[in-house]
């Protein structure tokens, strides 16, 4: 596509599009070049807007569907590949590649509106690497980037459908469990666990061992308990949150979670002594 003015730039960038009665073959080189400074700026809705007008340009007073001119197709097509690649790395942790907090955040609210997930049940387990400063002081902050990325491998392997792994913050990281009940949600989080757990890590170092502890608060659905007030993902959270608390303090390396109004240990550390739990507000 040709270059566009400096002067033609300034005047069209606001991605009004011109009167549709100016038709002709320049003018759709000028929506064409006005979308590609566009789209070079990341200004994508204001690129598609005139990648449109081109596009009617073309079709307009034919009765048949004409051909689409293929340079034009590509720069579409193009513009697409772009718009949504751009979006999939700004939800994306840079480190790990797993879901960043703003995929998490805008994910947990739309699951949770109007009890939408609830119909189904919604499970969120929050994780925890064990001693994860110990790693780093003894193996350095190099080697820990690897652990902290191996984790994620390990966490995300074998997700069911609609489930994600998002990063928390520092070495803390969210399953998400969307449409699964209790009993699989324990037994996803407590697999999650022992796949970690048993990972090889001395083929990365010598004498270095990767545990995590995890807490998993449950949503069941709606019609299962119709009287359960609406839960934030915020309320979820911080039940996630205590329950990973009762999991580090039982000794680590374990999944809790709560069943018939008791906090419970999976797995290998079912036998272990229970802590008092952390009171959380919403928790009945």
């Amino acid at each position: 596509m040709t270059a566009l003015r400096p002067e033609i730039a300034e005047t069209q960038s606001d991605g009004d599009a011109p009167d549709a009665d100016r038709q002709g073959p320049g003018l759709v080189g000028l929506h064409e070049s006005i979308a590609t400074l566009l789209a070079s700026r990341g200004q994508w809705r204001q690129a598609y807007q005139h990648l449109r007008s081109a596009l009617d340009l073309v079709h307009a007073d034919q009765d048949e569907e004409p051909h689409v001119p293929e340079q034009l197709r590509r720069e579409v097509d193009r513009l697409r590949r772009e718009h949504a690649e751009a979006r999939e790395q700004s939800l994306r942790d840079s480190l790990t590649d797993s879901y960043n907090r703003r995929y998490l955040d805008q994910r947990l609210m739309d699951l949770l509106a109007e009890h939408g997930a609830c119909r189904h049940g919604l499970a969120i387990a929050l994780i925890d690497l064990d001693w994860f400063k110990q790693v780093n002081d003894s193996f350095g902050h190099l080697l820990g980037d690897r652990v902290l990325q191996r984790v994620v491998e390990l966490l995300q392997d074998g997700l069911p459908e609609g489930a994600f792994c998002a990063r928390y913050g520092g070495e803390e990281f969210v399953l998400v469990l969307p449409r699964v009940d209790a009993a699989t949600a324990v037994e996803i989080a407590e697999a999650a666990r022992e796949r970690v757990e048993r990972h090889p890590w001395q083929e990365i170092a010598d004498g270095l061992r990767v545990t995590v502890s995890a807490g998993l608060a449950y949503e069941p659905p709606a019609d299962e308990a119709p009287e359960r007030p609406a839960v934030s993902a915020e309320q979820q959270l911080l039940r996630a949150d205590s329950l990973l608390y009762t999991a580090k303090q039982s000794g680590r390396n374990a999944v809790a979670y709560r069943a018939d109004g008791r906090v419970r240990l999976a797995g290998a550390a079912a036998g272990r002594r229970a802590i008092t739990e952390t009171r959380v507000l919403g928790y009945y």
